[in-house]
């Protein structure tokens, strides 16, 4: 069986680092690829988003396509937003052909969120209805309990969870159905509630065995974050840090500085982190560095 480089990663037990890219709006990669190049022995893996916000951009397996070819290990994410399961066993299909091996399975957010408000959403299945999915994929059957003739699947399949959510039951039972489902590691929605998360780490996570990584932002400015409440779903950036940023002298540098102080806060309670710092990759090293954390090459194994 072929393992990723990030699954081997996850295997080991080391403290994970992944990133987030957008794929271009339209048909020249050259900005993803020049923000992704920063990541390069400063990441695991590069999270590839697949119509983030319900915004039309590339796809996100021909992104991870690119990125791979680059030289970066891809997490593709895919969600159900837009396609019927025919359309996502299809896609899963040329996904692992192209040699893509880690996947995030998503549900997908609401349409009326993006760009396209007039657009029809599908949601033919949700995120643990897809994990199951391609868990039989990779036993060699398709969603309807027929042999794939021409070879099974091996992905690494995670899935994205919000230890922030208002419905803490809610939030324990999505977690249980996902780790039934397959989900093989984790990564957060947006982390500003620190005492949120450990309590999820120790009541909810304790023993699961898969790898949980926190998801950081990168705020720029009050303007942003005040943006970053309004647009995205579930995201709430508390009012300390946004007048933080308001009396900051350079707000973009306060903002690196809270996202490095948020690495810190995260690598005591969990395995990994995952960054966001939307059009802003060339700073993630700059915010690893100020948390503290070196280069792959220089991190030790475990």
């Amino acid at each position: 069986m072929t393992v990723s480089s990030f699954q081997a990663a996850c295997q080991r037990g080391d403290f994970l680092i992944t990133a987030e890219v957008c794929p271009p709006k339209g048909t020249n990669p050259a900005a993803m690829l020049r923000q992704a190049a920063h990541l390069r022995g400063r990441v695991h893996a590069v999270n590839v988003t697949d119509g983030s916000r319900a915004v039309l951009r590339m796809s996100s397996w021909a992104a991870a396509y690119l990125l791979q070819q680059h030289g970066l290990e891809p997490i593709c994410q895919l969600a159900c937003r837009d396609r019927n399961r025919i359309a996502l066993q299809a896609d899963l299909m040329g996904i692992a052909t192209l040699g893509i091996r880690n996947l995030l399975a998503l549900t997908g957010d609401p349409v009326k969120a993006g760009d396209h408000p007039h657009a029809r959403p599908v949601f033919d299945l949700e995120s643990v209805r897809l994990l199951h999915l391609i868990q039989q994929l990779n036993q060699g059957m398709d969603s309807e309990h027929r042999p794939l003739p021409d070879g099974a699947s091996q992905f690494f399949t995670g899935a994205a969870l919000d230890p922030q959510s208002p419905s803490w039951s809610g939030l324990q039972q999505r977690f249980e159905k996902k780790l039934k489902a397959g989900a093989q590691f984790f990564q957060t929605q947006l982390i500003t509630d620190f005492d949120r998360l450990e309590k999820f780490m120790t009541q909810v996570a304790a023993g699961c065995e898969r790898p949980i990584l926190a998801g950081i932002f990168l705020l720029k400015s009050a303007k942003n974050a005040a943006f970053i409440n309004r647009a995205v779903p579930g995201a709430s950036i508390p009012e300390h840090l946004i007048d933080r940023l308001a009396a900051a002298t350079d707000p973009l540098d306060e903002g690196i500085t809270i996202a490095a102080e948020h690495i810190q806060q995260a690598r005591s309670l969990c395995q990994g982190i995952h960054l966001m710092a939307v059009r802003r990759e060339d700073l993630i090293p700059k915010i690893l560095d100020r948390a503290g954390i070196a280069p792959l090459s220089e991190a030790s194994p475990n």
